[in-house]
């Protein structure tokens, strides 16, 4: 009996993934643990192994993006048949799937290929989908003729083919032209050749609300003005739209959802960053010298050691304390955030803390993170200092119940005891927690800890 082959869910956030190569071609017998395919989720490329034996038969196309559990293929025992379905359809046009807003001269039709797969960057992928480009026009330059942003963008300022103005009252008959079900209904109900409205250019497709803002601007042509145009509200027509997918997505459902279901507070308290300031100089010449958030990491995990009520869970049991302490850093990336994760933070001495937060920013910024390097985190860290930001309200990455801001490092001036104005040098910490969980006083005693593991850089040199 045919095994379904399935869009694996390779996380607890992962909803959808995108097929970007087929590793072994349709008709392969291939083994349990084989690397069949590889996708590409809100956050990282992964290969996917198949769980068991059988004769590969796809169903699903590279560049087309499927919900977790999608029946994307088929294990066949040998001489089976396959089902006869119907190939999966995605939910929203892909970037490899979706019709480009410009017309491509003959030449960029061509497209490096191997074995039917079109070889494009995840970026590319990203960029294609926002601007509204079919990768399958795209000539690549990058290495061995893969298609990169540069490629995209390039072939997105082709010149667009102008669709032909059509008055008022025509019917909506252009059964050719790619469109929403309701942009379809509305142009039907009000006599409107979709063939005259102009598409949306985040995915090529006309919507109900372009089909109204052509009938808007249509009337508006054909009728008299009678008040003051100073006095008319300006309308701007979009220099381009940006599609809220993929990562930007993900973060934007993410972060919406985290702010409804938390009740979420933000306090701030000063660090002071003199004796970190010391420790650092005393490492000049070392093979490594931790960052400042280095040291803010190290004293949060250590924190939320001595305070575990910081480092849980909502669960639908209740609250649910964690044993181990994995640290997320927020790292920006031009797409978005990813939030990779020190394991075991409070665990290790700083040194070998500052190597792995290294490797995982260098990882998270070159796209070559692992899942596992994202997935458990039990607390946050985001600092905003190197951009001149002295305080911000962090958003709690669920399911953690606190997440830390960092601001910059600055110099304040301070009354010693003898009337004495001297400098020190602080940063500001900016806590957010979810007030379901733990309450004002224990998040500013968390906090406090912080401070106090930050003034005894020493204490974060000791591994557990």
């Amino acid at each position: 009996m045919a095994t379904e082959f399935l869009m694996p869910k390779l996380g607890l956030t992962m909803e959808e993934g995108t097929i970007l190569e087929w590793l072994v071609p349709s008709g392969t017998n291939v083994s349990p643990g084989t690397a069949v395919l590889r996708i590409e989720t809100d956050k990282v490329e992964s290969d996917v192994e198949s769980a068991g034996g059988g004769i590969l038969h796809q169903i699903a196309d590279v560049g087309s993006t499927h919900p977790c559990g999608a029946v994307i293929g088929f294990l066949l025992a040998e001489g089976e048949e396959p089902p006869v379905v119907a190939a999966p359809t995605a939910p929203a046009p892909s970037s490899a799937a979706r019709p480009t807003t410009a017309t491509a001269p003959a030449a960029a039709t061509t497209v490096t290929r191997q074995g039917g797969r079109i070889f494009v960057s995840p970026n590319a992928r990203r960029v294609a989908a926002e601007l509204g480009v079919d990768i399958t026009t795209v000539n690549g330059t990058g290495p061995n003729g893969r298609i990169v942003s540069e490629d995209v963008e390039a072939a997105s300022r082709r010149p667009v083919t102008p669709r032909p103005s059509q008055p008022l009252g025509v019917p909506a008959s252009a059964s050719g032209v790619l469109a929403t079900a309701a942009a379809r209904q509305l142009a039907d109900l009000l006599g409107i050749d979709l063939a005259a409205v102009p598409a949306d250019p985040s995915d090529g497709r006309i919507s109900r609300d372009g089909v109204a803002a052509h009938v808007r601007q249509r009337l508006a042509a054909s009728t008299p003005k009678t008040i003051d145009t100073a006095l008319a509200p300006a309308t701007q027509t979009p220099s381009s739209m940006k599609r809220m997918s993929g990562m930007r997505g993900t973060i934007a459902k993410r972060m919406h959802s985290s702010l409804q279901q938390m009740a979420q507070l933000t306090l701030t308290m000063d660090a002071d960053l003199d004796a970190v300031i010391a420790d650092r100089s005393a490492r000049e010449g070392d093979d490594v010298v931790p960052g400042f958030t280095d040291y803010v990491l190290a004293a949060a995990a250590r924190a939320l050691r001595a305070h575990p009520i910081v480092n849980s869970q909502v669960t639908d049991d209740g609250i649910a304390l964690l044993p181990d302490v994995h640290v997320g850093l927020a790292v920006a990336l031009d797409e978005g955030l990813v939030v990779p994760v020190v394991r075991n933070a409070d665990r290790i001495d700083l040194v070998t803390l500052a190597k792995e937060s290294k490797r995982l920013a260098s990882a998270a910024r070159s796209g070559s993170l692992a899942l596992a390097d994202l997935e458990g985190g039990t607390f946050s860290v985001s600092a905003l200092g190197m951009f001149g930001v002295d305080a911000f309200t962090p958003v709690i990455n669920p399911p953690n119940t606190a997440i830390l801001g960092v601001g910059r490092l600055r110099d304040d001036l301070v009354l010693g005891a003898k009337g004495k104005v001297t400098t020190v040098k602080r940063l500001t910490l900016s806590l957010t927690w979810d007030h379901r969980v733990f309450d004002g006083a224990p998040a500013a005693q968390f906090c406090q800890s912080i401070v106090s593991f930050l003034a005894d850089p020493a204490s974060l040199d000791r591994s557990a």
